[in-house]
This record gives structure tokens, sequence and C-alpha cells, in this order.
């Protein structure tokens, strides 16, 4: 499926409010509510749009502790890989993992309900023998800008 201007623009109010009616979405995007739907179907059926959710303020819901890890493996075929990301699976405070370049191979989020709890993990993640090599570990103090969009319209300009 090839995107137009259009789609582009239903997938940006989309991102930012998941609970736009129909009716709303069609006027933010200039069409009238049939065909605005009928994309909107072809884009979930086609992939674009994975699953909707709500966001949450977890700061109203108690503490909690956000840390970014770096990690660095021992080894680099694709077997240790494997092995690393089956043990990250199973762990519910992993919100993200990335794998990047430079001086290490995952950059990981984690949120926990406090330090002692972080700590299990990544012990347990040694324990198991996940393939860890050494890992940094940086605390959030503050997150004064947080997005859960990312900018389509500059990304993708039709």
């Amino acid at each position: 499926m090839k995107l137009d201007r259009i789609d582009i623009k239903i997938l940006a109010a989309l991102q930012k409010n998941g609970r736009v009616s129909n009716v709303e979405l069609a006027d933010m995007v200039n069409l009238s509510a049939s065909p605005c739907l009928v994309r909107v179907r072809k884009l979930q059926k086609a992939g674009y749009i994975t699953g909707y959710c709500a966001q949450i303020d977890i700061a109203r819901l108690g503490p909690s502790l956000t840390v970014f890890t770096e990690v660095t493996l021992k080894n680099h075929r694709q077997i240790d890989f494997a092995r690393f990301l089956d043990a990250v699976r199973k762990i519910d405070a992993v919100v993200e993992c990335h794998l990047i370049s430079g001086g290490y191979d995952y950059l990981m989020k984690f949120v926990t309900s406090n330090i002692e709890e972080y700590q299990l993990i990544m012990e347990h993640l040694t324990d198991i023998d996940s393939g860890i090599d050494k890992y940094f570990s940086f605390v959030v103090l503050k997150s004064p800008i947080t997005k859960n969009q990312v900018p389509l319209a500059a990304l993708f300009e039709m």
C-alpha cells in the first residue's frame, strides 16, 4: 500500500488521539466520514496502525523508577543476541530495548517500583547467563520532555 499525504495526516492525528471520532478525524484531514473510515481500515489492515492504547500518568499511581541501561554482550554471534533477547522479552519491567551502534550493543529502558527491583532484575539477567558482559545504569531523575508521537508530517512529506 502506497501512502499519500492524507494517509499521513490520518496517522498523525490518530497517534495524537486514538479515541477521536471518525467524523472529527474526517474533518481534520478534509475528507467526508465514509472515505476516511475506509482509509483508516486500510491502514489497520496493512499494519500501519498496530493498536490503540491509553497513556497512563504513572507518577499519579505512586513511586516508580526509570532506568536506562547500556548493555554489552560477551559474544556477538546470532545465537548470543537471540539468547539475550529471549531473556529480556520475559521481563515486564523492560519497556524498550534497542540494538544500537557504538560502544555497546543494547540500550534498554526499565520502569520498576524502586532501585532494589531493578537491581534484582539485573542480577537475575547475569545469573541466568543471558550473555551480558557489562552494563551501565542511568537512573532518570526527571523527564522534562516525553513524546509519544513521532513527527510524521516532517519525516514523510508528501
